[in-house]
């Protein structure tokens, strides 16, 4: 019997020693990534509301920006113009729940997140709704920068008071995002896909996008996260009421 026990012991030591090193390589980024969702997830009432919505003219916007800058401009910039503006209508969801009560914050800071080798990052751009296109497009792309090279600094992360999550440029659909505590919701963007949807009655086929807001149900009801919900589709549907 000592004979068969040896090998398990040894197979066990082995299997022991894979999932230490396996262990050790797990970045501080990574183990915070892990610990914040994990307390997220446990700890936040989530709740969940989806919406589809027709990106055609979002497109025509950025192809009419793009001829005015030399800066890349990408769909995440332009959501973060539309969010932001949307946080001012609907402040409820610019907020955080902090030891039983519900903190509205007067400045909006948008946090976006991004993928490392380390680990999600969520690199801020403060005062998004009082920023340009161009501003918010060179401040995405420096703070993307910094985020690959490992070097955000305290500041860079800090004060975020909202958060969009894009994965539409990975042909991802949909999906549910885990709230970035302590703030009261995050965005979640699929890609930007052709559908056929009614138009006047006709079929058509047409540029759609799915939406999914993450709320925490402690610092907003539903009434309010699909007012705000419905105002973000209705800039993306048409950005000109950003100029109005």
């Amino acid at each position: 019997m000592l004979a068969a026990v040896a090998p398990a012991t040894q197979e066990t030591e082995i299997a022991r020693n894979v999932v230490e090193r396996q262990a050790s390589a797990v970045s501080n980024i990574w183990r915070i990534m892990a610990e914040r969702t994990t307390q997220s997830w446990t700890s936040v009432p989530h709740f969940y509301l989806v919406r589809e919505v027709n990106a055609a003219r979002l497109i025509t916007w950025r192809e009419l920006v793009q001829k005015r800058l030399s800066e890349k401009v990408t769909y995440t910039d332009l959501l973060v113009k539309i969010v932001a503006a949307a946080l001012r209508e609907h402040p409820r969801l610019n907020a955080s729940w902090q030891e039983g009560a519900i903190i509205q914050h007067d400045e909006i800071h948008i946090g976006l997140a991004v993928a490392t080798q380390e680990g999600l990052v969520v690199p801020v751009i403060h005062q998004a709704d009082k920023l340009s296109m161009p501003q918010i497009a060179q401040a995405r792309k420096d703070l993307s920068a910094k985020a690959q090279a490992g070097k955000l600094r305290l500041q860079d992360i800090s004060d975020g008071t909202f958060t969009i999550s894009n994965l539409g440029m990975y042909g991802v659909d949909a999906f549910n995002a885990v709230i970035n505590q302590p703030q009261a919701a995050i965005l979640a963007v699929g890609r930007i896909a052709e559908r056929v949807v009614p138009v006047h009655g006709q079929p058509a086929v047409q540029p759609m996008m799915t939406l999914t807001l993450s709320c925490d149900h402690r610092a907003a009801d539903g009434v309010r996260a699909a007012q705000f919900l419905d105002t973000v589709a209705t800039l993306i549907e048409e950005p000109l009421g950003l100029l109005g």
